[in-house]
């Protein structure tokens, strides 16, 4: 078995060769088909996440440990199965959901394996899909995406899942709202789509800096597009709602964005963190009884949304995000071009 190794932060991923693993108990072991490339991975690559006053998250505290085959955005064929495993089988096409809880907790007995604090992730606390196998410890977290790009769909389970979560805590919206979207990269822009669908009857005002990504928003089904560098983005906001906007949803998420976010909610509006960009923001406890504000985040998302999500992609009317495809021999390469900012849509790799 090939995979891609994380062996030190900042340093270009290892290529390893071990024995091919041989799934156990209800385990399954699929042939990685493809993997999406996510901004999460930066954070892992890079060595911890920005906490703002000069504070840092090292990806140790987080508990992760090196050597780590990161990439949690993997479709596979099924090529084994464990004893006891069931409900998929051999030649199978799945997508893989990587937010596993522990099973024993009681937000995974709710079905909210995100809110586990023992959580077993694909690509973050278990082997990923930098590789060409992968185990993924129960069938369950397998999804069937017959009739879905493959490349496409290898988005889902991440960019896809976390966007259409996060939308999802907008409501209720009124029927005069206006929901803003701040950021069109990969998680963004799927957003968008999302939102132009799942959301209709709603305009959709979208902020990035990159004029171009811009542009795959309107396509997307934007209303309307700002870019912050060339105009007041709050003055522009409320131009557009007159009293501010019903929710934001903040696909960055660093401390410039937050302010943004919570100076352009209405009264009684919510702002939604979803991005790990990182930083801080300072909030006067008495603006939130005053404006009657929702601040809150947003991680991943439910088993049951994804099944919800698949649902409304093969419904259609979601326009799919550009999605470029690479050798998985180049993934320190898109790594480094993510973190440039010269990725519009998403790159998965292909073993």
């Amino acid at each position: 078995m090939k995979s891609w190794q994380l062996v030190e932060p900042n340093k270009p991923l290892v290529l390893v060769e071990t024995e091919t693993p041989e799934p156990q108990g209800g385990e399954v072991l699929l042939r990685v088909k493809a993997c999406g490339v996510c901004h999460s991975d930066l954070h892992f690559w890079q060595g911890g996440y920005d906490l703002g006053g000069g504070k840092w998250l090292t990806i140790e505290e987080r508990g992760l440990a090196l050597p780590l085959v990161m990439g949690h955005e993997p479709v596979g064929e099924v090529v084994a199965l464990g004893p006891e495993a069931e409900g998929v089988a051999v030649g199978e096409t799945r997508l893989v959901f990587p937010w596993i809880g522990c099973g024993a907790c009681p937000r995974c007995a709710e079905g909210h394996d995100n809110d586990c604090t023992a959580m077993r992730t694909n690509g973050v606390f278990r082997p990923g899909g930098y590789a060409d196998h992968i185990v993924v410890p129960d069938a369950r977290y397998l999804i069937d995406v017959t009739g879905i790009d493959e490349h496409y769909a290898a988005t889902l389970a991440c960019a896809g899942i976390t966007s259409y979560s996060a939308l999802r805590k907008v409501h209720p919206l009124s029927a005069d709202d206006k929901v803003v979207i701040i950021g069109a990269g990969g998680v963004g822009l799927t957003g968008v789509g999302i939102a132009a669908k799942y959301l209709a009857g709603h305009e959709l005002i979208v902020l990035d800096l990159d004029d171009t990504k811009l542009a795959h928003a309107r396509q997307a089904g934007a209303t309307h597009t700002i870019n912050p560098a060339d105009e007041d983005a709050v003055d522009r906001i409320r131009e557009l709602t007159g009293a501010g906007a019903g929710a934001i949803v903040d696909f960055v998420a660093s401390g410039e964005t937050a302010r943004l976010g919570f100076e352009s909610a209405r009264k009684g509006g919510r702002y939604i963190a979803v991005g790990l960009y990182g930083g801080e923001i300072t909030v006067p406890t008495v603006m939130l009884p005053g404006r009657n504000l929702t601040l809150r985040g947003s991680y991943v998302g439910r088993l049951e949304e994804m099944h919800e999500l698949l649902g409304l992609v093969r419904g259609g009317g979601i326009t799919p995000i550009p999605v470029q495809t690479r050798p998985m021999s180049q993934v320190t390469d898109t790594l480094e071009d993510l973190a440039a900012g010269r990725i519009v849509g998403r790159v998965v790799v292909v073993p």
